[in-house]
């Protein structure tokens, strides 16, 4: 297998025996970062580039700049973190309606990711539920659809996860068989808003009612349309609530690095009362190196990132926000209604900004093959087969939507004359493989891994 840009730049094996000149390392990077941001630019790249505005990464890459060399764990050193941290966790719940909470203090937590977010959920309901109520073997009930994050944490929480089925036709989770699967040792409930599939949004409200009946958590994961959904509220569309103002909603993940358009390694973890976010917290009082303690998993930690996701929400403001999600609908909205427009294909549920298509005529894979060498790169699905577009800033250029149209009418008539052929390309999460069967586990996981592998390996001699 290749080694990336083996043939043109030199392969460090091994530490230098003498460092490079560093003009000469910034114009490498230069180099290979301005060739694969050229991929994304395109605008027909599904999801992960959420900004794609180059002048606001310059203005959060001098605010990391600032602070890129700070700890954010010596706050004595660095108190002004503490005003970013503590600032943002306002803003975003302020977002997702905390002054709806009148009975306990609404809190949150700075974390690296969604999966971190999502992490540090889990904890908190582990923890919580063993200092309360004695719970020691805790399980929690997750939509299908749910990102695979939830699974990722409770195998390391050593929680068990119950996998509820969703409706086919609207890919909502089934609330009936979410009821009949709670017991004693259930420490929390799960929805989306919105799902990464599909762009639908779980029945909040029915899962609430179920979580105040039994005295357990509900856990939203609005890691993806955190700061996309709010906004398409206030402009109209129809978002059902899905936040603090429901009840029974314990705790919301929201990304910041997605549709708050952060670096990446930022997003938030909210929750409605303090005992809960502090039941995640990590203590050690008889360490000889001196009393220690962590408020969530990781210790050291840039405090550029932090500063510089701060930077970026006061600059841009609710207006900002609300003014790209404008954009965003819209244009999802005119890429939808070019897939209604040929009865071969079917959009999955009813999505927000995000959505998926599928065909009943033959492999929906057919159609990613046609339009991957147009330059489209598309998340693919299983279960069933189906392509994902996540609309985000790069979309909303003049132009893209229209080419999307054009290419999709092409694709389709390529797909109906390969009906009867095997589509070349398949989806494994992030776009790159997939469509395999239960039967294939096994082997399915020998191929992860060689793609993991690849990623991590050691420069070849």
């Amino acid at each position: 297998m290749d080694f990336p840009y083996q043939d043109r730049y030199e392969i460090n094996r091994r530490l230098p025996a003498q460092g490079r000149p560093r003009g000469e390392v910034l114009a490498e990077l230069r180099e290979m970062a301005t060739e694969e941001d050229a991929f994304w630019e395109t605008g027909k790249c599904s999801g992960t580039m959420y900004c794609g505005d180059h002048e606001h990464y310059d203005f959060m890459t001098e605010a990391f700049r600032l602070y890129a060399h700070v700890n954010a764990l010596q706050r004595d050193m660095c108190p002004s973190v503490t005003k970013f941290e503590s600032e943002i966790i306002a803003m975003v719940l302020d977002l997702m309606h905390a002054e709806a909470i009148d009975d306990t203090e609404p809190v949150g937590l700075v974390t690296t990711g969604g999966t971190g977010s999502i992490l540090h959920a889990m904890l908190a309901y582990r923890e919580r539920a063993q200092e309360t109520v004695g719970i020691w073997a805790p399980n929690v009930i997750k939509p299908e659809t749910a990102h695979p994050a939830f699974d990722k944490a409770c195998h390391l929480f050593d929680i068990q996860v119950r996998v509820a089925p969703v409706d086919p036709v609207t890919t909502k989770v089934d609330t009936e068989w979410v009821a009949n699967n709670i017991d004693d040792q259930t420490v929390a409930l799960i929805g989306s808003a919105c799902n990464y599939g599909y762009g639908t949004v779980d029945p909040i409200d029915e899962l609430s009612e179920l979580a105040l009946a039994h005295d357990i958590g509900l856990h939203v994961d609005s890691c993806l349309g955190g700061f996309i959904l709010p906004f398409g509220q206030e402009l109209g569309y129809d978002i059902p609530v899905f936040d603090f103002r429901i009840p029974g909603v314990t705790s919301i993940s929201a990304d910041t690095h997605k549709y708050g358009y952060a670096f990446k390694g930022s997003s938030t973890l909210l929750f409605r009362d303090k005992p809960l976010r502090n039941a995640q917290y990590f203590y050690l009082t008889d360490w000889t190196g001196g009393k220690y303690c962590s408020p969530g998993i990781e210790g050291s930690r840039s405090a550029g990132i932090i500063a510089a996701t701060w930077a970026a929400m006061v600059q841009l403001g609710r207006d900002g926000y609300r003014r790209y999600a404008e954009k965003i609908f819209n244009t999802s909205g005119a890429m939808q209604e070019a897939v209604r427009s040929h009865p071969e294909l079917r959009i999955l549920g009813d999505p927000t900004f995000l959505f998926s298509f599928t065909s009943d005529d033959f492999d929906i894979y057919h159609v990613n093959d046609f339009m991957r060498p147009r330059g489209w790169r598309f998340n693919g699905q299983q279960y069933p087969n189906a392509l994902h577009m996540a609309v985000t800033r790069p979309q909303t250029q003049p132009g893209v939507a229209e080419a999307f149209a054009i290419d999709l009418d092409e694709a389709v008539a390529y797909a109906k004359e390969n009906a009867e052929n095997t589509a070349a390309s398949s989806a494994i999460y992030g776009g790159v493989m997939g469509g395999m069967t239960d039967e294939a586990d096994s082997f399915i996981k020998m191929v992860m891994a060689d793609l993991l592998d690849s990623q991590q390996r050691v420069p070849p001699e």
